[in-house]
């Protein structure tokens, strides 16, 4: 999983692989707004149109999903204990690696 950056875009959730930049998967997800990803460890939380989905960071399936019933459709803004946004998930594995350079 380390080899994937994880991107929300028009109603998508999507993993790319870091080296190459091709997708690795694409699930399509209630709507066509803003998607909001973080990783927690194997799972990819997203979120859309006031529903937040769990998929399954290797294939993007679907684990399952909550319609935040009542709350609106609205954006989502996602924490949890390990909860990590894409973007500082990448910055952590590139300060991991400028570390592991410098030993």
């Amino acid at each position: 999983m380390r080899d994937m950056i994880f991107v929300g875009i028009g109603g998508y959730a999507v993993a790319v692989d870091r080296a190459t930049g091709s997708d690795v998967w694409q699930t399509k997800l209630r709507g066509s707004d803003f998607v909001n990803v973080v990783v927690d460890g194997r799972d990819v939380f997203a979120s859309t149109r006031g529903r937040l989905y769990c998929l399954d960071a290797t294939t993007g399936t679907i684990k399952w999903e909550n319609p935040l019933t009542g709350l609106g459709l609205g954006l989502v803004g996602i924490a949890g204990a390990g909860a990590v946004t894409a973007a500082e998930a990448r910055r952590r594995e590139q300060a991991a690696q400028a570390a592991a350079a410098a030993s």
